[in-house]
């Protein structure tokens, strides 16, 4: 199995492991914690568990009101993985293809409880005071914000090196060979 298969295959299992901590949180916070019935679990003076049902998608937006805009929702949800996947597997580089895979993760998550309740469970509150700074959120969002900002940082501030890179390892040299050009 040739490197690059190697470098996107674990790039597919961080996504399944963000999916699989994702849905073990929110199925303790439906279970053990009962948050749906508690409603707030106070924890620290900045971070409360918050039971939330988010019928849209990032910040309250194109909310699902109806049953035919849930399955709309699901299924443009769906298509934008999917969309993620195959960029994954056309990445070369590990920082792109570790960006994508959180954003992969997190999106599973979000699809499955969409898919199976109709809406999004979301429980963290990260607050200082009545000031909340992010709206309540969940591993999902988490892992989504994290890659985004990770693709759109090495968009930025390193394209230029990896290009070098990529074309250092196409034509077979290693990479301590480039840094030395």
């Amino acid at each position: 199995m040739n490197q690059l298969l190697k470098l996107r295959l674990f790039g597919v299992l961080i996504a399944f492991v963000i999916y699989g901590v994702d849905q073990w949180i929110k199925a303790l916070m439906v279970g053990p914690l009962n948050l749906r019935e508690v409603r707030v679990i106070e924890l620290l003076p900045f971070f409360d568990l918050r039971w939330t049902q988010n019928f849209g998608v990032s910040m309250g937006l194109f909310e699902a009101d109806s049953m035919e805009s849930r399955w709309i929702l699901v299924g443009v949800t769906a298509l934008i993985a999917l969309v993620v996947t195959i960029w994954m597997f056309r990445e070369k580089l590990f920082g792109d293809i570790l960006g994508l895979s959180f954003i992969l993760g997190g999106a599973l998550g979000n699809i499955k409880d969409r898919y199976e309740l109709g809406y999004v469970i979301d429980y963290a509150d990260l607050h200082i005071g009545e000031f909340r700074p992010f709206l309540i959120f969940n591993v999902a969002d988490a892992a989504i914000t994290i890659g985004v900002v990770i693709i759109l940082v090495r968009a930025f501030l390193m394209r230029d090196k990896d290009d070098q890179e990529v074309d250092d390892l196409m034509e077979g040299k290693p990479a301590d060979a480039a840094e030395s050009n």
